[in-house]
C-alpha cells in the first residue's frame, strides 16, 4: 500500500510539476507576447513624438512668418497713409490753383485762343456765361 501510495504521489507531484511547467509556458508565451507588443507601442510612441516636434516646428515657423507679415502690412499701412495724406495736399493745392482768380482768366483767355464760344469756356471753367465774358472784356481794355 505504501508502494501505491508512493507512486500516487509521485504521480500527483508530477502532473503538478508538469501544471506548474505548461503554466511557466504559458506566462512566458504571454510575456513575449506583451514584450512585443510594448516595442511596438514604444515604436509607434516615438514615430508620435517626431510627428508632433515636426508639427511644433512648422507651427513654430508659420508663426514666425506671420508675425513678419503683420509687420510688413504694418509699415506698408504706414506708407499708404504718408501717400494719401501727400495726395490729400497736392489735390488742396490743386484746387487751391485752378480756383484762383490768374488761373480761371488764362483758362478762358487760353479758351477764346482756341476759338471756343463764350458758352463753352463757362462750362469748361465751371462759371457763368457773365463772368466768362467781363474777364474777356477786361483783357482786350
Amino acid at each position: 500500500m505504501n508502494d501505491s501510495l508512493l507512486f500516487l504521489s509521485v504521480g500527483i507531484f508530477s502532473l503538478f510539476e508538469l501544471a506548474i511547467l505548461c503554466g511557466v509556458l504559458l506566462f512566458y508565451v504571454r510575456l513575449r507576447r506583451s514584450e512585443t507588443l510594448l516595442n511596438t507601442l514604444q515604436d509607434n510612441q516615438s514615430s508620435l513624438l517626431k510627428r508632433i516636434e515636426m508639427n511644433a516646428q512648422l507651427e513654430r515657423e508659420i508663426v514666425a512668418t506671420f508675425a513678419q507679415r503683420q509687420a510688413e502690412l504694418r509699415n506698408l499701412d504706414e506708407k499708404l497713409e504718408e501717400k494719401a495724406q501727400e495726395l490729400r495736399r497736392l489735390l488742396e493745392q490743386a484746387e487751391g490753383i485752378t480756383r484762383s482768380p490768374q488761373f480761371l482768366r488764362e483758362l478762358i483767355l487760353n479758351g477764346r485762343r482756341k476759338g471756343l464760344s463764350s458758352r463753352q469756356i463757362a462750362k469748361n471753367a465751371g462759371l457763368s456765361v457773365d463772368e466768362v465774358d467781363l474777364i474777356l472784356a477786361q483783357s482786350t481794355e
